[in-house]
């Protein structure tokens, strides 16, 4: 049998929210395990039967739960019978070091938990006499969950991804490039409930490194948390040739960053109106590039209408990389150099809106008039 731990943050919303969330949670559970037997109350999800090890490791991926234990479960009368029947399976005649004993309760019962666990405690003492007590730091813990005249053992809390059920706060559009940023600010977004659609803008023969292979590999790692995490790739190569040319000729290169991920941001809305999403997630830091100035994410914004999330906004170089080790994705994004060798020497760090979009009338116009004449 499985305990799992819902993230607390579902048990903070109204009923009807609540038990929606609920609902999505365990459909997701289902998704990764299988169609199990599954019964929920007193915020707890308990799978009823057995799982495979590949099944409990795809549980630690699934959003919504904060953590989950393989337990024995029995009852308030067995508790004591059934905790040292526990114990020899795990230990048998094994002794010599420290444990603890942890008991939480719900219900109405004529003990505390603190006198559940001196209780237990002293039971596996008079078993096992060469063990000792140690509940500040001791070598092994097993934990008693009892629930009215229902008790749970285990020895192990498994944690889980945490945040909100997948896709309970809707769907959003991210610019996914591949490297640490657009990773990192795809994984926040699925973990606060949305469904993310990663859209790749290929360079062709401006980028220099893997870029379509990385984007494919990261998206390929992030299934693990969203299972329709498929990579759309679109061609930036054509309106990328298109820009370099115009702003050459008008020695304005350094607006090339701002003008192509203008572009970009209007590529994502397009998708996103395909898609019905209600947003554009990028892994943008405040100041971190050029292009990311306050003043120049303003320029960027007003390309689009429809909102534009920052995950990253405050968060350093560092910070974002402490985050991919801790996922698990750093060694695969960093794995390849991703440079764009369209960027300027030089870019822009305060944009001219007016000149921007004046830059834009010129080359959407050119652009429309290249394509009639083709």
């Amino acid at each position: 049998m499985i305990l799992l731990r819902p993230s607390a943050e579902i048990f903070l919303k109204s009923a009807n929210v609540r038990r929606k969330w609920e609902r999505k949670l365990i459909s997701e559970i289902k998704r990764a395990i299988g169609d199990v037997r599954l019964r929920k109350g007193g915020g707890r999800i308990w799978i009823e039967e057995d799982i495979t090890p590949e099944a409990r490791d795809r549980l630690r991926y699934t959003f919504g739960i904060h953590s989950f234990s393989v337990c024995k479960r029995c009852s308030l009368q067995q508790l004591e019978e059934q905790v040292l029947s526990f114990w020899d399976e795990r230990w048998g005649e094994k002794s010599g070091f420290s444990f603890a004993v942890r008991v939480k309760r719900e219900g109405q019962h004529d003990f505390t938990s603190q006198e559940m666990a001196a209780r237990i405690g002293a039971l596996i003492l008079d078993s096992h006499p060469d063990l000792r007590v140690d509940l500040k730091n001791p070598d092994y813990v097993i934990f008693v969950e009892i629930r009215d005249l229902d008790c749970y053992i285990f020895d192990e809390m498994i944690e889980g991804a945490g945040g909100l059920p997948p896709g309970v706060e809707g769907r959003v559009v991210a610019l996914f490039s591949g490297g640490v940023d657009s990773a990192v600010a795809s994984w926040m977004m699925m973990r606060r409930g949305c469904e993310v659609i990663p859209v790749h803008l290929d360079p062709g023969d401006f980028g220099a490194g893997e870029g379509i292979e990385r984007a494919e590999e990261v998206a390929s790692f992030l299934q693990r948390y969203q299972r329709n995490f498929k990579l759309k790739i679109i061609d930036h190569s054509e309106f990328l040739t298109d820009l370099i040319h115009l702003l050459r000729s008008v020695r304005l290169e350094r607006y090339t960053c701002l003008l192509c991920k203008r572009r970009m941001y209007r590529i994502a809305e397009e998708v996103a109106r395909e898609v019905k999403a209600r947003g554009i997630v990028t892994g943008e830091s405040l100041g971190q590039v050029a292009s990311q100035t306050l003043g120049n994410l303003f320029v960027l914004d007003q390309a689009v209408n429809i909102p534009v999330f920052r995950p990253l906004i405050g968060l350093d170089k560092n910070e974002i990389e402490g985050w991919a080790r801790e996922i698990g994705l750093y060694e695969i994004c960093a794995s390849t150099e991703n440079r764009c060798l369209a960027a300027p020497r030089r870019p822009s760090t305060r944009g001219d809106l007016e000149k921007i979009l004046d830059l834009e009338q010129r080359l959407y116009g050119d652009r429309r008039q290249n394509h009639e004449n083709g």
